[in-house]
């Protein structure tokens, strides 16, 4: 069986073609600068060649139509004839309360999802837009929404409810819902096949660490907590997004800086974080080397960054009464060695003992970097987001 799973941005559409017989990516690429000037399709090769296509995508059902294209086409194509793709799997951001398992898009679930707009306006109709072009393009293709937020459902009304007025909660859906949960769902359950234990034996915390974060309690195979919120901005401090911050200091600055909702939302979501505080990057790269070069606002930047982890791992090892395994994912999470350490450090007294020199020599792949005798077992599992999104897809068509 052959998936296509597709993730449209509101200027992007990332994919990859699995073959399910045996679990391999056949090939995989993205469109970038959708419906703007310069835009263009980076693909690669099941053999790892990489290449770089220039192309109108004026809109995203022209962009789903080239990718298709490039999938069929002699030189580069990976398949004669699209009648071999037996259904499209999508990411879908944001199915608020309505969606706790990944289904079938239907007509009817599809009007139910659009209901969740306005819980994510830049990323809902996006994914939209990715089903309708399939749709069009390939009309009775079966189609299967799998969405960030549905991991999370488990949480109880404590975790999920915040401390405002309960009518905001019951007309306009204000809650807790978290989002990466295709990749806590994900790597939560593949850190116990690499342990050889059972997920409803256990505590994990798993930590998404990129340039969006955010950490999830996952007590007996169900998430109970996590970081983010109604958005994507709450929790960890990340690249561009402040993290928590104090209600009253949001409407302090937007008096004092005379911001509307979207000034003081573009301020949270895209000038803060990393770079708010440095002044130089959201890329951690950049900041490490301007930290080893002794740039004070950029030692600042990673002691805040490594600290918030920290206290959130600390925090949902006291919700669970405990915790058995933590585990490191995506870009940050996967690659940078000095932030596991950091947030590792001084916490012996919980249990968890870290391999220092194994550790350093981890990038992007799986291990146990935490000492034999560590109670606690600390884990780096790479995250496979579009793998799970093609499973799901597989066992529900």
């Amino acid at each position: 069986m052959k998936i296509l799973v597709l993730n449209c941005g509101s200027s992007s559409i990332k994919y990859a073609l699995y073959n399910m017989d045996d679990k391999s990516v056949m090939t995989s690429g993205g469109a970038e600068r959708v419906g703007l000037d310069n835009a263009f399709v980076k693909v690669k090769l099941a053999n790892g060649e990489k290449k770089q296509i220039m192309h109108d995508i004026p809109e995203h059902t022209e962009g789903v139509k080239f990718i298709f294209s490039l999938l069929t086409d002699p030189e580069i194509g990976v398949i004669k004839d699209l009648s071999e793709i037996n259904a499209v799997g999508h990411r879908m951001v944001h199915g608020g309360e309505k969606f706790n398992k990944s289904v079938l898009l239907t007509d009817e679930v599809l009007q139910v999802f659009e209901a969740c707009n306005d819980l994510a306006p830049l990323h809902n109709p996006a994914n939209l837009k990715g089903v309708n072009a399939v749709k069009e393009l390939m009309p009775g293709l079966p189609q299967v929404g799998v969405f960030d937020t549905a991991f999370h459902q488990t949480m109880p009304a404590k975790a999920y409810m915040y401390a405002i007025p309960y009518e905001l909660y019951q007309q306009y859906g204000v809650r807790r819902y978290g989002f990466h949960g295709t990749s806590h769902r994900y790597v939560s359950a593949r850190v116990c096949e690499i342990l050889g234990v059972k997920p409803e034996e256990q505590r994990i915390i798993t930590c998404h660490i990129g340039n969006g974060g955010s950490v999830a309690a996952v007590d007996k195979g169900k998430c109970i907590d996590t970081s983010m919120g109604l958005t994507p901005l709450e929790g960890l401090m990340m690249g561009t997004r402040s993290g928590d911050i104090d209600g009253g200091a949001i409407s302090f600055i937007q008096k004092k800086q005379n911001l509307d909702a979207d000034g003081i939302s573009n301020l949270l979501n895209k000038k803060s974080g990393l770079l708010g505080i440095t002044g130089i990057s959201s890329d951690m790269r950049e900041i490490d080397a301007a930290a080893k070069n002794s740039d004070e606002r950029a030692v600042l930047a990673l002691d805040m960054y490594f600290y918030r982890i920290k206290k959130y791992v600390g925090a949902y090892a006291a919700a669970m009464g405990g915790v058995d395994t933590i585990v490191f994912t995506a870009g940050v999470g996967e690659n940078q060695a000095n932030m596991r350490e950091e947030v590792c450090r001084n916490m012996e007294w919980m249990g968890v003992k870290l391999d220092t020199a194994k550790n350093a020599g981890i990038h992007g792949e799986e291990a146990v970097i935490s000492t034999p005798d560590s109670k606690v077992k600390v884990v780096v599992v790479p995250t496979d987001e579009e793998l799970m999104i093609a499973t799901d897809t597989m066992e529900l068509v």
